[in-house]
């Protein structure tokens, strides 16, 4: 579906960043936050003890997050046609989406969350968002949920499951591309994509975002293989990012239920390669 994600990248007029109010998970590995002020969603990881945050927060509409899509709703973003879609973090100009309910025990963080229609700011009272998340020896471990109950079906659209946007110095996007021979050490695939999105088959169900020394985020997305990308570099250090998406072909129909697990880590493509590589075989 051509320009859609569009919706999370820069407005002529920056309306200046979310509120926040922090939630942090430490397990000595890496340090995971999440921005209640702004629907929960995931806004911190870095190093245990490092103040090098590989995400990207610029406005509520990047983070690492939910956000799904319907039909044209006569909605307007900025002077653009718009769909109906619920955004985690809130609306483009930063009205935050509501936190329902949180907890943190047990090493478990799980949210609640009333998403915020992107375009109008509406609050959507018939979307529920839900994530539980644990970190586990420098794993970060995400199941995300989302419930639909309004009376209107939509079209099938991409779905991001989830958006993930990072830091503008992980240039380069490294996948295994479709074709390769699944964890058999197949050649990987390195590429900077620009802008507006570029769309990515994979065999193995996971990429990563990295730097000059081959050191970055990665993501496993288990049961997805395409994905949708881009880099924004407008010389602005703090509005520049590159972002990814996991993809699937969903419809939100009355009584929808979107569930998934994704895993999210700290590394060099061999280090993030192998740990994923071992994820999927134990699940197996």
């Amino acid at each position: 579906m051509k320009g859609w994600t569009t919706a999370v990248v820069l407005w002529s007029t920056w309306l200046g960043a979310a509120e926040e109010g922090w939630e942090y998970l430490d397990d000595g590995v890496v340090r995971l936050g999440i921005n209640e002020r702004a629907g929960a969603a995931i806004g911190w990881l870095s190093e245990s003890g490092s103040e090098r945050n590989w995400l990207n927060t610029f406005d509520v509409g990047r983070y690492v997050q939910q956000s799904y899509y319907g039909d044209l709703d006569g909605t307007d973003w900025n002077g653009k046609p718009w769909t109906y879609n619920p955004v985690q973090g809130g609306s483009w100009k930063n009205e935050a989406s509501v936190l329902l309910e949180s907890r943190h025990e047990g090493g478990e963080y799980y949210a609640k969350t009333r998403p915020r229609h992107w375009a109008s700011g509406v609050l959507l009272e018939e979307v529920v968002l839900e994530q539980w998340i644990r970190l586990d020896r420098g794993l970060a471990r995400m199941r995300f949920k989302m419930s639909y109950t309004g009376e209107k079906g939509f079209k099938p659209r991409h779905q991001e499951l989830p958006a993930l946007f990072v830091d503008a110095a992980l240039e380069t996007l490294v996948v295994c591309p479709e074709g390769s021979s699944e964890w058999t050490g197949a050649a990987l695939k390195r590429m900077q994509p620009g802008f507006p999105n570029e769309y990515v088959s994979v065999s193995e169900p996971w990429a990563a975002w990295v730097d000059a020394e081959d050191r970055g985020l990665g993501i496993l997305f288990p049961g997805t293989t395409r994905l949708t990308c881009y880099r924004v570099r407008e010389g602005n250090a703090k509005a520049d990012c590159s972002y990814l998406a996991p993809i699937r072909t969903l419809a939100l129909t009355p009584g929808t239920v979107v569930e998934y697990e994704v895993v999210i880590a700290l590394g060099t493509v061999e280090e993030l390669r192998k740990r994923f590589g071992e994820e999927v075989k134990r699940g197996r």
